[in-house]
């Protein structure tokens, strides 16, 4: 993403590690484990990183909403985080300081962790590796965080500005028109604007292969698609060609 080339990647929602080794071998770039919508334990959080890492595509998590969420998959070998319902520069600066070691954050100092090997690594190499290499992503998807975006995106290891279209219109009153009422559209367009005004990665999630042309056009360099809106669609269009059959 540094080099201008678009990420594509998939929230996976439920626990199946064959499913991410699938998604890891299509050649996409990241799969995110939906630990705000979905219902994981931290063990299988880890299997899941596990099943990224055999087929070498980048872990990322989307955390709950514990304190501790962030440094639990961060020491469980996350490359990622992305923190749903960041509304304000506080909110923002507490991400980054949750994802961070000392100085630049709190992150608690453990090198018996899945992160450090258990413990093969450590010291100023694995901090300083650990800090420059995981990503951190917050969701705009509020009419506070928009109106406070500008701040957000300003805090210092902010990587993504994540735009929940979802989250975004029905927290605007939109919830029978969703993303595609104008007035919702409108806002996402100027965010984009402003993102790419302030060198901002823009991400955001896309229902199908249009739907990500749409927002790569917008100006979006991290896409997340739904592997469970992907598998849905599939099999009712094999049922209803199988309806179709002679």
């Amino acid at each position: 993403m540094v080099s201008g080339k678009k990420a594509v990647g998939s929230f996976v929602n439920f626990y199946a590690p064959p499913l991410v080794e699938i998604i890891g071998y299509s050649g996409l770039d990241f799969i995110i484990i939906d630990d705000e919508h979905g219902a994981f334990t931290y063990p299988q959080i880890e299997e899941l990183i596990r099943s990224c890492e055999l087929t070498g595509i980048t872990p990322v998590v989307r955390v709950n909403y514990d304190d501790s969420a962030i440094q639990k998959v961060l020491d469980r070998g996350a490359m990622g985080i992305q923190v749903p319902m960041v509304n304000n520069k506080a909110a923002a600066e507490k991400v980054v300081s949750r994802a961070k070691f000392q100085p630049a954050g709190t992150r608690g100092t453990a090198y018996s962790v899945r992160a450090a090997r258990f413990g093969e690594y450590k010291g100023k190499a694995y901090l300083d590796a650990a800090d420059a290499n995981t990503l951190v992503a917050v969701h705009i998807e509020t009419p506070e965080a928009v109106k406070n975006f500008d701040e957000i995106v300003r805090v210092p290891g902010i990587d993504v500005a994540f735009v929940g279209p979802t989250d975004l219109s029905v927290s605007m009153g939109y919830k029978a028109e969703g993303p595609g009422h104008p007035e919702v559209r409108g806002v996402i367009e100027e965010l984009f604007r402003k993102g790419r005004d302030q060198g901002i990665i823009m991400g955001s999630l896309a229902t199908d292969a249009e739907d990500m042309k749409k927002w790569a056009e917008l100006g979006a360099r991290y896409i997340a698609t739904m592997a469970s809106g992907l598998i849905s669609a599939k099999f009712k269009e094999i049922a209803k060609a199988a309806g179709n059959l002679p």
